[in-house]
């Protein structure tokens, strides 16, 4: 019998209290997934074409949850990047995000992105959105397999 496969979510965020609550709502809601962070969008796609410190040893992400506003790349940058590559563009990205502006929600759509989520101010709503994005992404729909 083989194992069960780990589902690998890479996280795009700057803001560290923001990476230990997203940490602490998966653990939270029970799912099995590695949750991968890196900081910024140049991290995010060194990480994604494995280069630099993520020359080895990294997971292919099966979701990536993408912040807006970063320093160096922003996601939005980083978003234009991954779906025009043929191999990265197959990967869901979901953005997660303070902002509720018609005009951010509309562009990401537009750039690609596959859902955009305002980031929740209580914990438990935190809670509930990593559970329902890992049950969405990895128990109901089919995603292609990457290499």
């Amino acid at each position: 019998m083989t194992a069960a496969k780990t589902n690998t979510i890479l996280m795009a965020e700057d803001d560290s209290d923001d990476r230990l609550l997203a940490q602490d709502a998966l653990k939270e809601c029970g799912m099995a997934m590695d949750l991968r962070f890196v900081e910024d969008g140049v991290q995010l796609m060194n990480y994604l074409h494995r280069k630099g410190e993520y020359s080895q040893g990294v997971s292919s992400p099966n979701l990536i949850i993408l912040d807006l506003n970063m320093p160096r790349k922003d996601g939005r940058e980083a978003l234009i990047e991954i779906k025009a590559d043929p191999e990265l563009r197959k990967i869901p990205v979901v953005v997660l995000t303070t902002s509720t502006a018609y005009t951010d929600i509309s562009k990401v759509y537009e750039l690609g992105a596959n859902s955009f989520i305002s980031k929740p101010v209580a914990f438990n709503s935190l809670i509930a959105v990593m559970k329902t994005l890992g049950e969405y992404w990895f128990k109901v729909v089919v995603l292609p397999t990457r290499t």
